[in-house]
């Protein structure tokens, strides 16, 4: 079992982001009114994209989860690891369930930094793991980029 427990908790752990994100990511006539940028993607295409990215990093938590040499430094795969996924259900929070895309804009700055300590620390274990964790940071970056251009044509909000 403590083999497989670092797959199972990040599974698990991915699933519960995914649902509570889910949860709080109401597109409905409010962001259907928001004025959006031409490059803006399709609806659908958000669901696939991170389902890709939580699959991606479980894959990359595991693998220096694995390869960690101590429970210090397992210690803080899962810190941040959890704190990512904190700070990631809250981006949408702030940005569906409370209609303030300005907060999210702001919010997502720690996000980004999130991701890029990630991979950081994951790369002294496992380089494969900061290769794995490059997909979700190009993603949040473009979604800034994106929260950016919705605050600039909508704002001010609240």
């Amino acid at each position: 079992m403590s083999h497989g427990r670092p797959i199972l908790v990040s599974v698990l752990s991915a699933a519960a982001v995914a649902i509570a994100g889910g949860a709080a990511t109401r597109v409905g006539p409010w962001y259907e009114a928001l004025e959006k940028p031409s490059f803006n993607p399709p609806n659908w295409l958000f669901a696939p994209a991170w389902t890709i990215i939580y699959v991606l990093c479980v894959v990359a938590a595991v693998l220096a989860w694995r390869a960690a040499g101590s429970s210090a430094h397992r210690a803080g795969i899962l810190v941040l690891f959890y704190f990512n996924a904190v700070i990631n259900v809250l981006w949408s929070v702030l940005f569906f369930t409370l209609q303030r895309p300005d907060w999210a804009l702001a919010e997502v700055g720690v996000l980004w930094i999130s991701i890029a300590a990630m991979i950081v620390f994951f790369h002294r274990f496992a380089k494969t793991s900061a290769l794995l964790l490059a997909p979700y940071l190009a993603w949040v970056s473009f979604a800034a980029f994106l929260n950016y251009h919705i605050v600039a044509l909508n704002g001010p909000f609240g």
